[in-house]
């Protein structure tokens, strides 16, 4: 696992300053970082995609249409993934050097325990059966026994073990929000994943539109009930 927990970040900032504008990114945009990260596609290789994107841009003649969203980027971005993968090919008996994330034990509980007020205060949606608000304080108890061990350890744990105990977790709330949402409310988010990501279905596989559908209708149903992510990548 990839040390880079300012994923989100590092490429936000990169994306906006070729594009030349402050304005927030869009559900859309957050939903295609995540299938990137899922993907293990490396932070350098969605910077490099992206400036051989706006690179190519440039040289257009005309200038009308705005790149008005990080989708724009898909193909350069795999295909400097790809570009990496093969560069590392015979490298693998190089001394590897991974860099530390700069994360200290007291802010990774700090961001533990405000995940777990911020659960504790979400609009969760109840449905007979599925008791989802007890299952978010279930998951803020959980949350804050991790920040008090992590303090009492008094080192920096292992991420890659914290951020598997947050994984699982994070796909607990999921599951629960996918049944307990009412249909209508679920069909008007797959709707507006589907608007959003029509534009750029060429520029993309089947598994990939799948993949960022699904992460779109998570996102948009945790903003919905202010549910936080849990992901050590949303630190930063």
């Amino acid at each position: 696992m990839e040390n880079h927990f300012n994923y989100f970040t590092e490429i936000e900032e990169h994306y906006l300053k070729r594009r030349g504008t402050h304005l927030l990114l869009s559900t859309l945009d957050w939903a295609l970082i995540e299938t990137w990260k899922s993907a293990g596609v490396p932070l350098e290789a969605v910077l490099r995609g992206v400036d051989a994107a706006f690179d190519k841009y440039d040289q257009r003649p005309s200038k009308s249409k705005k790149v008005n969203s990080l989708a724009y980027c898909s193909q350069a971005v795999l295909a400097a993934a790809e570009d990496m993968k093969e560069a590392a090919v015979g490298a693998t008996g190089k001394e590897q050097i991974q860099k530390e994330p700069g994360f200290e034990a007291a802010e990774i509980a700090a961001f533990l325990r405000g995940n777990a007020e911020k659960l504790e205060k979400a609009k969760l949606p109840e449905r007979a059966g599925f008791a989802t608000g007890a299952l978010a304080r279930e998951e803020a108890a959980s949350l804050r026994e991790m920040a008090e061990a992590i303090e009492c350890a008094g080192k920096l744990p292992r991420l890659e073990d914290v951020e598997r105990r947050l994984t699982v977790l994070e796909e607990k709330l999921f599951a629960v929000l996918m049944v307990a949402t009412p249909d209508e409310d679920l069909v008007n988010v797959r709707t507006e994943a589907e608007r959003d990501i029509a534009p750029y279905r060429r520029k993309m596989s089947a598994a990939q539109i799948e993949q960022l559908h699904k992460q779109y209708v998570h996102k948009r149903l945790l903003e919905r009930c202010g549910v936080p992510r849990l992901s050590l990548f949303y630190m930063h």
